[in-house]
């Protein structure tokens, strides 16, 4: 049997009417036309966040044309650590750090982003001269497993789930510093739980995808999934996060994160642990935030917006930062943190000895 199929726009009903002509008689489906534009429009989304996963993997072919002119408007810390500290004399200086990929390599693996030895070390060494901060879009207690530094602050979650350091440091004197914990999200844990288990059974059937709890928001990495997986991957992510318009969809290094969606973020952490540390409206504050991800582009923005301090990103690629200088890997922080340290030393003999002569 053939048959034509007609399509009708009814403006009253505000529907779509499918008219199917048959030789034996006529049919009619009736679609709600709601549905369809809502298809289309989760389409068009889809269509527009694979092309932002494929801007979040660049490569050097892509971006060799402007590389060179990129290196210049954002040197490394490195080359320009003289000047840095020359712009933070006199000044109280904060340490704000992202973790994965930026204290620890990044790796397929989320669970085995370890951070080496040496870089502890260095982490702990940084603490004891300047009141330090963890940054991440992990769940708190994850990190805090992988760092093992209990005089660290450290803000989970993007800034949704803060704790101050457990040990008494000069800087956290008093109860208050010692017990500060802040969660300006709590009401979305249980829908955060749903949209899990959700996403946990979507992902089932696309192999190297992962999908990570990190309290009060979800991580799917797709790192180790096939690119002609991400569209299937992405249309998956966009039928859960449909029904939950008070969610929202934020995307990192191979990574796509579901989490409140509140005017909190990275920034708005760093500022709140300024303000825990009562240097929120110091003139004398230099706040150093280092970073490899998207998300810490909140923060860079943010200091860059005040005026106080830098930031620094984490990259070996030209792309687009508030940022004012740049490192290409962990093991170029861990050198800039080790002369950060040496900096304070030799800073703090040269004050003993003015004191001495005076």
């Amino acid at each position: 049997m053939t048959q034509q199929q007609n399509v009708v726009m009814s403006e009253t009903k505000s529907e779509v009417v499918a008219q199917n002509k048959a030789q034996q008689g006529g049919g009619y489906i009736s679609i709600s036309r709601r549905s369809i534009l809502k298809n289309l429009e989760i389409n068009g989304r889809v269509n527009g966040l694979i092309e932002s996963m494929k801007a979040s993997s660049p490569t050097h072919s892509s971006l060799s044309q402007y590389q060179t002119s990129w290196i210049v408007h954002h040197p490394s810390a490195l080359d320009m650590f003289d000047q840095i500290m020359e712009a933070s004399k006199g000044k109280q200086i904060v340490m704000f750090l992202d973790y994965d990929g930026t204290l620890s390599p990044i790796v397929e693996d989320p669970d085995r982003a370890y951070m080496s030895n040496s870089m502890r070390k260095t982490v702990r060494k940084l603490a004891r001269c300047f009141p330090t901060a963890i940054v991440t879009g992990r769940c708190k207690d994850k990190v805090y497993n992988f760092v093992r530094l209990a005089e660290l602050y450290y803000a989970g979650s993007h800034g949704l789930d803060i704790k101050g350091p457990t040990r008494t440091s000069k800087y956290n004197k008093d109860r208050k510093a010692e017990t500060l914990i802040f969660q300006p999200a709590t009401q979305f844990l249980p829908m955060i739980d749903h949209v899990y288990q959700q996403l946990v059974d979507k992902m089932k059937p696309i192999p190297g995808s992962m999908v990570e709890h990190n309290k009060f928001c979800v991580s799917i990495h797709f790192r180790c999934v096939d690119e002609k997986k991400w569209i299937e991957l992405a249309h998956q992510v966009k039928s859960v996060l449909k029904n939950y318009p008070k969610l929202r969809l934020t995307q990192g290094r191979k990574v796509l994160e579901i989490r409140p969606n509140i005017k909190w973020d990275k920034g708005k952490a760093l500022e709140f642990l300024l303000e825990s540390l009562g240097l929120s409206n110091c003139n004398n504050v230099f706040p150093i935030y280092i970073g490899d991800d998207q998300s810490d582009e909140d923060a860079f923005k943010k200091l860059r917006d005040k005026g106080q301090g830098f930031g620094i990103l984490v990259s070996k690629f030209a792309k687009e930062t508030s940022a004012s200088y740049t490192l290409q890997e962990p093991n170029e922080v861990m050198d800039f943190l080790q002369r950060l340290v040496e900096w304070k030393k030799v800073s703090l003999r040269a004050r003993s000895k003015v004191l001495m002569c005076t």
